[in-house]
């Protein structure tokens, strides 16, 4: 039983817009969450301030990073089949 690519693996000429695509995402992402940091550094007392329903700025904030994650990947994600569609001369999944 070998283990091979299911299909050639070639140079792909979306690389260079993924690339600068997940660093620009990564940036906003992490400065995001520097935010998150640096308000349990300097005020950790207000983490625990209601926001609203009764959860803390902490709760919210932590659940806000975790669906901002998720749809930063379905944005990433879309974003880069769309380019490789486009690079494929339209063929694909991307390219409805």
């Amino acid at each position: 039983m070998l283990h091979e690519p299911a299909s050639p693996v070639g140079k792909d000429p979306a690389f260079a817009y993924k690339r600068r695509l997940g660093v620009i995402m990564f940036i906003v992402y992490g400065a995001i969450y520097a935010g998150f940091v640096v308000v349990n550094l300097v005020e950790p007392r207000h983490m625990g301030d209601i926001l609203f329903a009764g959860l803390d700025i902490a709760v919210v904030y932590g659940f806000g990073l975790i669906v901002l994650a998720l749809v930063l990947a379905l944005v990433y994600n879309r974003a880069c089949g769309r380019k490789e569609a486009e690079f494929s001369g339209g063929k694909g999944r991307a390219a409805k």
